[in-house]
């Protein structure tokens, strides 16, 4: 059972959220910061950086959380991990919004954002401060392999692949309506409670409430989307699950978890990153893939029959919550 301190602080995550993304949304738009809605006829103009929404959210919640747990107690173990996780997270957010400001100019009619080469080098140093409080850890868990002990490897390689790999992961997996928002969720959800069944709870309230801020936003971002997550989110979103994954020590966990986005990267190499995971939209409103060869999980699922775009999205959602269902039972046994 989760503690009330806990759910407090969820639920206010997702009041601040839901109440934030309205506003934000058309204060975007009243500056232009928007992107086409490519799978709807038209193509109609949509606010897109929903970044700030769901960190106002986040932010909100946690800092509830800490005060709660400090006023009760007077004082709370792990709070330098939280705030080196939080540190990471807005580091990488921050980035992640230069992106989506910038993809705002236009070259010969394409959106000019950062560069593909130039994102994992800047989310790079926003890992520096979980390299700082892991400085002493030498041990990673990864499924079939078990405990390895790597020395001065783990903190000063494998952290700053792990932050800048994830942070970089959902954005690859994107672009339908409440896809990063509905998969993240799920994804952050899992990761809560694991962390909460093994003990973590600081850990576990950084996973929830930033999943219960997700949902405040997918109230937005759901079939047809009032605003776009933009990479603001979709950055932030893999930079938590690295912080829960890595402060909590539950790599095997969020490795198994993490598996449709592996999926993803095999898929988007055949394509040299190239393709786009859209689909093309049929009179019936129906997607079908754009390309006889798989390049994405949205055009496996569009293969698969005749769906529209919230199927899509759905069926990706109930993949995710598949795996990670499983997740729990694999965990133990590999």
């Amino acid at each position: 059972m989760l503690p009330p301190s806990l759910l407090v602080a969820c639920a206010a995550s997702f009041a601040v959220t839901l109440a934030v993304t309205p506003w934000f949304a058309g204060y975007l738009k009243s500056l232009g910061l928007t992107g086409r809605d490519m799978q709807k006829p038209g193509k109609p103009s949509v606010p897109e950086m929903g970044g700030p929404c769901v960190i106002a959210g986040f932010l909100a919640g946690i800092f509830l959380f800490i005060w709660i747990k400090v006023f009760l107690h007077g004082r709370i173990e792990g709070l330098v991990e939280i705030f080196a996780g939080i540190t990471t997270v807005l580091i990488i957010f921050i980035i992640g919004m230069l992106d989506d400001i910038s993809a705002v100019k236009k070259t010969q009619g394409k959106r000019a954002g950062l560069k593909q080469w130039q994102k994992p080098l800047l989310t790079l140093p926003a890992s520096v401060p979980l390299i700082a409080i892991m400085a002493g850890n030498s041990s990673i868990s990864l499924p079939f392999i078990g405990s390895v002990n790597v020395g001065i490897f783990y903190p000063l390689v494998l952290v700053p692949v792990g932050v800048v790999g994830a942070s970089n992961a959902i954005n690859m997996l994107a672009g339908l309506n409440g896809l990063e928002a509905g998969m993240g969720s799920v994804l952050l959800f899992s990761l809560g409670i694991y962390a909460h069944l093994c003990g973590n709870y600081l850990v576990s309230a950084f996973a929830l409430i930033f999943a219960f801020a997700l949902l405040g936003f997918l109230v937005y971002n759901w079939y047809p989307a009032k605003i776009f997550p933009g990479d603001s989110l979709s950055y932030a979103i893999g930079a938590v699950v690295a912080v829960v994954a890595i402060v909590g020590n539950m790599e095997k966990f969020a490795v198994l978890c993490f598996f449709p986005w592996f999926l993803e990267l095999a898929l988007k190499l055949r394509s040299g990153f190239r393709a786009e995971n859209f689909g093309r939209l049929g009179k019936d409103g129906t997607l079908r893939a754009p390309y006889e060869k798989c390049y994405s999980l949205t055009h496996a699922v569009m293969k698969l029959g005749r769906f529209r775009e919230r199927d899509v999205v759905a069926i990706l959602i109930l993949f995710e919550a598949l795996v990670c269902a499983a997740a729990f039972y694999l965990v133990r046994v590999i």
